[in-house]
């Protein structure tokens, strides 16, 4: 298939990867800045441009991977004429491409990418919508020669999923990095906490998240939640963090 690349991020960069890995073709690489364009194009072998109105009219598929706000201030300046364009954001509805083209869509793969990390793709599931039969026939095709999960989801349940993946995923991992601070106030090296980061992730996939909670708050130990808030005056909103949730995770467990 021939596909336009808009963005050069994360995402797209290691999709395009492995669109090309899978025989895909790369019409174009667009990007604001011409070092992301031109960084990306060469991993492709492509050619890129940083000029909306000189975006290729000979792509199938023009694969949007730019911010939501970003996104439909870009589309306006981008005569599709008609083509086949889907957005690969979470949280945005399929309808915001309706005012650029009559064959629209979403190819979401549900993932944390970053340029530098290869990701086995077959382990990734990539959620699919489309404005008509046809069109997400298109995305289905595109969706199952790179990927092994391909999921048919509207726009209301894949706003709940990356709603959901926020928390598992973004706020986790800021989780960690408040860890990581706590720890190097007394020199400690992070490594420590690495067995038993993978050891709740383990669990979290073999079980239900809440049926493994453990910790002070499922007991609400207040002699401990107590002392660990004193040890976080210093810091006031990490402080907040624990307590909100501290008290969250009771409650969950005495529903």
């Amino acid at each position: 298939m021939d596909i336009v690349l808009i963005g050069a991020g994360n995402l797209a960069t290691r999709l395009g990867l492995r669109l090309v890995e899978c025989n895909h073709r790369i019409v174009q690489v667009y990007s604001r800045t011409e070092e992301s364009a031109a960084a990306l194009a060469d991993k492709l072998n492509t050619v890129w441009t940083t000029h909306p109105g000189e975006i290729s009219p000979e792509g199938q598929l023009y694969l949007v991977s730019v911010s939501d706000k970003a996104l439909e201030e870009l589309l306006t300046q981008i005569n599709l004429g008609g083509r086949l364009v889907a957005h690969t954001a979470g949280s945005l509805r399929m309808d915001v491409l309706k005012p650029f083209s009559a064959n629209f869509g979403v190819f979401y793969p549900l993932q944390t990418f970053s340029k530098s990390r290869e990701l086995d793709f077959s382990q990734i599931p990539v959620c699919i919508e489309a404005n008509n039969s046809e069109n997400i026939d298109i995305l289905r095709k595109l969706g199952t020669s790179i990927f092994n999960d391909v999921r048919e989801i509207d726009s209301a349940q894949r706003r709940q999923l990356h709603l959901s993946a926020v928390f598992v995923c973004n706020f986790v991992n800021h989780l960690y990095a408040i860890g990581e601070e706590l720890l190097s106030e007394k020199e400690i090296d992070f490594n420590i906490l690495k067995p038993l980061i993978a050891e709740t992730a383990a669990k979290a996939l073999e079980f239900s998240p809440k049926e493994v909670q453990t910790g002070p708050a499922v007991r609400f130990d207040r002699n401990v939640i107590d002392r660990h808030m004193d040890m976080l005056k210093e810091h006031p909103q990490w402080n907040n963090i624990y307590k909100l949730l501290s008290e969250s995770i009771h409650q969950l467990h005495t529903k």
